[in-house]
C-alpha cells in the first residue's frame, strides 16, 4: 500500500500521490492504447463501416454520455463528496473540450488515424502560444523553435500539393487549436479541485452540450452502432483516469512523452480495422511533429528543473 500525505488546498481535501515514475510510464502508454481505441471506433461510426454513417456531433454525444456514466459510477463506489466548483473555468474548457473531441471525429473519417493523431499532438504547441497573449507567460527561442518544427511536420500532413491536399486534415488542425485552448483553462484548473471531480463537471457539462448539439442531427443508431459508442465512452473513461493518476505520479516532462505512444497505436489499429498502410509522408510528417513536441516537453522539464518545481 502506497503512502500518502493529505493536506488541504483551496479549501479541499487532496491527495499527494507518491512519486512512482515506472508505474507513470506504464500508466500513461495504457491511456494511449485507450485514446487509439477512440478514434478507431469514432472512425468506425462516421464511415459506412458500422451502417449509416453518424455525425461526428452524434458520436460526441456518445463520447460524453458513457463517459459520464462510467465517471458518476466511480464517483458512487467511492462516496466521492463534489466540492463547489469553478463554474467558469468548467464551462469553457468543457465547452472546447467538445468541440476539439468533435473536430477529431469528424477528421478521422476522411483522413488516416496516423495523421488526424499526430496533427492533434500540436495541442501543446497551440497552448504555448495561446498563453503568451491569455496567461502573459514568455517564450523564449528553444520554444519557439519547438513550436516550428511541430508545425512543420503538421504542414507536411497536410499535403499541400494541388493532388494531394487533405482539406480534411484542416479539421484536426482545428481540433489541436482548440485543444490548445482547453489546455490553458486546465492549466488555470489545475490544484483549486481534485482530478475526479474536474472529470465529472468535464463530463456533465459536456453531456449536455453534446445532447443539445446531437438532438440537431440525431439518426437512431443501429444496436451496433450503440455498442460501439459506449464503448467509445467507456474508453475515454479509462482513458482519462490513467493519464491523470500517471500524470500524478511522475513530472510532466517525464510522463508526457509516453503519450506519443497513442500514434503508434493509431496507426496499428488503422491498419488492423481499415488496412490502411502509413505512407512515407505520414511518417515524416508525424516524426517531425513529435521531434518538435519532444523538444518542447524536454525544455520545459529543464525550465521546472530550473525553478525547482
Amino acid at each position: 500500500m502506497q503512502k500518502k500525505d493529505w493536506h488541504r488546498t483551496a479549501g479541499q481535501m487532496q491527495i499527494e500521490t507518491k512519486q512512482n515514475p515506472a508505474l507513470a510510464a506504464i500508466l500513461i502508454t495504457t491511456a494511449s492504447v485507450f485514446i487509439a481505441a477512440t478514434t478507431l471506433f469514432a472512425k468506425a461510426l462516421g464511415t459506412e463501416a458500422l451502417g449509416t454513417p453518424l455525425h461526428p456531433m452524434q458520436i460526441s454525444f456518445g463520447r460524453f454520455c458513457f463517459a459520464f456514466l462510467a465517471i458518476s459510477s466511480a464517483v458512487i463506489v467511492l462516496r466521492f463528496k463534489l466540492q463547489k466548483p469553478q463554474w467558469r473555468l468548467h464551462l469553457g474548457r468543457t465547452s472546447f473540450g467538445w468541440l476539439g473531441v468533435t473536430l477529431m471525429f469528424a477528421s478521422v473519417a476522411y483522413i488516416p488515424l496516423a495523421d488526424a493523431t499526430a496533427i492533434t499532438f500540436l495541442n501543446p504547441v497551440f497552448a504555448m502560444l495561446l498563453a503568451i497573449p491569455l496567461l502573459g507567460e514568455r517564450v523564449g527561442p528553444w520554444r519557439w523553435l519547438a513550436a516550428f518544427v511541430a508545425l512543420l511536420g503538421a504542414l507536411i500532413l497536410l499535403r499541400p500539393g494541388p493532388s494531394s491536399f487533405q482539406p480534411a486534415a484542416l479539421l484536426a488542425l482545428a481540433a489541436a487549436l482548440v485543444m490548445g485552448m482547453e489546455l490553458i483553462l486546465i492549466k488555470k484548473l489545475a490544484g483549486q479541485e481534485s482530478p475526479l471531480q474536474v472529470l465529472w463537471f468535464n463530463n456533465a457539462l459536456g453531456l449536455i452540450i453534446a445532447s443539445i448539439a446531437a438532438s440537431t442531427v440525431w439518426q437512431a443508431p443501429t444496436p451496433t452502432q450503440w455498442l460501439a459508442l459506449a464503448g467509445l465512452g467507456i474508453l475515454m473513461a479509462c482513458a482519462q483516469a490513467c493519464f491523470i493518476n500517471g500524470m500524478a505520479r511522475a513530472d510532466a516532462s517525464f510522463a508526457a512523452p509516453f503519450s506519443y505512444a497513442t500514434l503508434i497505436f493509431a496507426t496499428l489499429y488503422d491498419f488492423i480495422g481499415f488496412a490502411k498502410k502509413p505512407d512515407l509522408i505520414t511518417i515524416a510528417g508525424a516524426a517531425t511533429i513529435l521531434s518538435g513536441a519532444a523538444l518542447l516537453a524536454w525544455r520545459e522539464g529543464r525550465l521546472r528543473a530550473k525553478s525547482g518545481n
